[in-house]
């Protein structure tokens, strides 16, 4: 079947329509891009201004009748980090649904955790044995360790790059002081984060997802995008501090010149690469694998096996999978709808 996943992100709005079918390859057939920076758009109250909104229903319009002229039997359609925080997210979804009658679904950070955990199983297969996962968003960090498809432990928390970006590093270029200190406090944010993904068991692989990674290692000699999905991507530690110090001391414009790097992702590469050397030294890693598959495509793995079973793209009333606390768990559907409230 042919599917629409319409993601609602931090900086960019993105729409991925791709073939797939239980127990096959998800086949990429189109990808649309539109660069909205909601996480930037937000007013003094914490809610997404009325312009900011005005924009997000003109793509999410236009990118739904994008899938429908693409064939798509479903537009499976979620917003996540920055849309989650707003103050007023409902009023805004509410306004998507009655203008567009595209419904988005609000991921809650521990589900963006999972989901990606399971394109990333689904990606390397059964013998890569202990998985732990770094992906970096723009609004938030997702770290999860697990041997199955679920992990075991799923974390997500507020240390995205673009959010960091605005909070630590305003000037352009960021000031070595500014950099040194946002580096000691990111050390110890993760410091118990990383301690208790680890708690899990050590890893036997080290996977990171999101783009923020792969134009770090691209940065670091990895290959281009241009040489498809399938070749073996790495990301060390070792030339990630290098990289460090080198975007450092460069502005926003002349970063977004180097190979790898968009212009929109340009301002803030210095935070995630941050936030990645800081993940990557809690969790004791030295070299993380660059894995092409991340959320979206946890998305249509989720919905293909939900098909299966009749319940819903993220969990249906059926699904054992629940999140939050042993003690007060919460469905992932509840959460879903819960978010950002």
């Amino acid at each position: 079947m042919r599917l629409g996943v319409l993601d609602v992100g931090s900086n960019t709005v993105h729409l991925l329509v791709v073939d797939a079918r239980r127990g096959g390859h998800p086949t990429p057939m189109s990808s649309t891009k539109a660069s909205l920076r909601l996480a930037e758009a937000m007013d003094s109250w914490g809610n997404l201004t009325k312009r900011c909104a005005d924009k997000l229903v003109r793509t999410v319009d236009e990118f739904a009748r994008i899938a429908t002229s693409s064939g798509c039997a479903e537009l499976m359609a979620f917003a996540t980090s920055a849309v989650r925080d707003a103050t007023n997210s409902e009023a805004v979804l509410t306004r998507v649904r009655a203008e567009t009658g595209v419904e988005l679904k609000v991921l809650g950070g521990v589900d963006e955790s999972r989901l990606t955990f399971l394109a990333v199983r689904r990606w390397y297969g059964w013998s890569a044995g202990r998985i732990v996962n770094i992906d970096i968003g723009g609004g938030s960090l997702e770290l999860c360790n697990g041997v199955d498809e679920e992990p075991e432990v799923a974390l997500s928390l507020p240390l995205g790059a673009g959010r960091l970006t605005r909070e630590w590093l305003p000037d352009d270029p960021p000031g070595r002081r500014r950099v040194a200190m946002l580096r000691d406090w990111l050390a110890t944010e993760l410091a118990d984060a990383g301690a208790e993904v680890l708690k899990a068991g050590a890893p036997d692989l080290a996977v990171a997802t999101s783009k923020t990674f792969r134009s770090l290692a691209r940065l670091t000699g990895a290959a281009p995008s241009g040489a498809g999905p399938r070749v073996k991507r790495t990301l060390t530690a070792t030339g990630l501090r290098q990289l460090i110090a080198f975007i450092s001391r460069m502005t926003a414009a002349d970063r977004a010149e180097l190979e790898g790097v968009s212009s929109d992702r340009a301002p803030q590469i210095v935070a995630g690469a941050l936030v990645a050397e800081a993940s990557m030294n809690a969790l004791a890693v030295e070299t993380v694998d660059i894995c092409p598959w991340a959320l979206r495509e946890g998305l249509i793995l989720r919905k293909l096996d939900s098909e299966a079973n009749g319940s819903g793209f993220i969990g249906g009333a059926d699904d054992p999978r629940t999140v939050g606390d042993a003690d007060n768990p919460v469905s992932v559907e509840t959460s879903a709808r819960n978010a950002g409230r």
